[in-house]
């Protein structure tokens, strides 16, 4: 009996085990039941409210791909445009270069012969008109000495004393 008694004990334990356990699943189906109601709540809310965001977001999207593809076509062509331009100013301003150096180099060249041909005429006027002005004037100043001396010649026997340029001649 006491066999009977220790059956009747475990199986009430037993029991009421799985009315705990039926209790605590009772418990959790209601609040997920709850929680699944919120979440549904929510959900409808979410969808009320970020669907038509997202559409309108995809609508702009879907008008504006013409518009960026348009725009960014543009770009490419205006950066290659404006690289054209670039390299035909390149070829102008080195063309520039090239015959402002030509230009300079001629004007350098013009100067020097032209300094060349005054070079020349002054050593063609030194020898043609100077060197024979100083001869006439050496010439001069000896017909001028002579003729001084001749004349101081007299004046000694003048009897006025004779100058120092007398005497070294």
């Amino acid at each position: 009996m006491e066999n009977i008694n220790l059956l009747m004990v475990f199986i009430g334990i037993t029991a009421l085990a799985v009315l705990i356990q039926a209790g605590m699943l009772t418990g959790m189906y209601l609040a997920l039941r709850k929680n699944a109601s919120l979440v549904e709540a929510l959900t409808a809310e979410i969808k009320s409210k970020a669907l038509p965001v997202v559409e309108e977001v995809r609508s702009t999207l879907s008008e504006l791909r013409p518009r960026i593809e348009t725009v960014m076509s543009n770009a490419s062509e205006s950066s290659t445009l404006v690289r054209a331009q670039i390299q035909r100013i390149d070829v102008t301003v080195n063309d520039i270069l090239d015959r402002t150096r030509l230009q300079v180099i001629r004007a350098d060249e013009l100067v020097t012969r032209t300094l060349e041909q005054v070079e020349d005429t002054t050593d063609t006027v030194h020898r043609a008109v100077v060197s024979p002005v100083r001869q006439l004037s050496g010439l001069v100043a000896g017909v001028t000495a002579g003729l001084d001396f001749l004349m101081g010649a007299r004046r000694r026997r003048d009897g006025a004393p004779a100058t120092h340029d007398e005497m070294f001649i």
